[in-house]
């Protein structure tokens, strides 16, 4: 026996536990991210939590929407229960929920204030002025500096804001009359109520 095959004998079991290693790591891996993906599939996207909920809405003044005469700040959503439509004239699901808009408009159930995200003067008047315009008053966030201090992931989105000036609910996506009827309106009661509550 030569000193090669000495050698050569320690070799083969070392290499077995790496080759299998080496076929067992992918799957593994695989398994992992196929676990997360069905997750995050089975989730759905507007019971994203926001960590401004319970919290005064952000400081923020901002011009009407060219073409209105009403802008938006955060001393106008302290008085009354309101909601706060994040929307802009270029988001297809806003087009969505824009006729629910109308309608709640129309119902006079809530007072419903925009905030135009990163929109052109002129594509925002047009848009409100050919679909309708149901915003009680609507503040033209052009950088878009607003949203993000609301804490915006995308447009739309729509919230609650309390009496007081909390934000008591973050709706991700286009709200539909079930979410509306369902989630919306019955916490915009409620928070009405607790308003009722605490004046003297």
């Amino acid at each position: 026996m030569t000193r090669g095959d000495i050698l050569g004998s320690d070799r083969p079991a070392s290499r077995p536990v790496w080759r299998r290693l080496l076929v067992v790591l992918p799957v593994v891996v695989f398994a992992g991210l196929a676990i997360v993906l069905a997750w995050g599939l089975t989730r759905n996207a507007s019971d994203i939590p926001s960590a401004l909920i319970g919290k005064p809405v952000p400081a923020f003044s901002l011009a009407p929407v060219q073409g209105r005469t009403l802008g938006l700040s955060s001393g106008d959503l302290r008085g009354e229960v309101s909601l706060v439509n994040v929307f802009a004239s270029w988001c297809l699901a806003c087009r969505e929920e824009h006729p629910v808009f109308m309608q709640l408009a129309a119902g006079g159930k809530v007072p419903l204030h925009g905030l135009n995200y990163k929109d052109r003067p002129d594509d925002a008047a047009r848009w409100l002025d050919t679909m309708g315009d149901p915003y009680t008053r609507t503040g033209a966030d052009l950088n878009g500096r607003a949203a993000i201090d609301w804490g915006v992931y995308g447009v739309p989105e729509t919230f609650v804001v309390s009496a007081d000036g909390q934000i008591a609910y973050k709706h991700i996506g286009a709200v539909t009359q079930e979410a509306l009827e369902k989630t919306i309106l019955p916490l915009v009661e409620r928070l009405r109520a607790k308003a009722k509550e605490r004046q003297p």
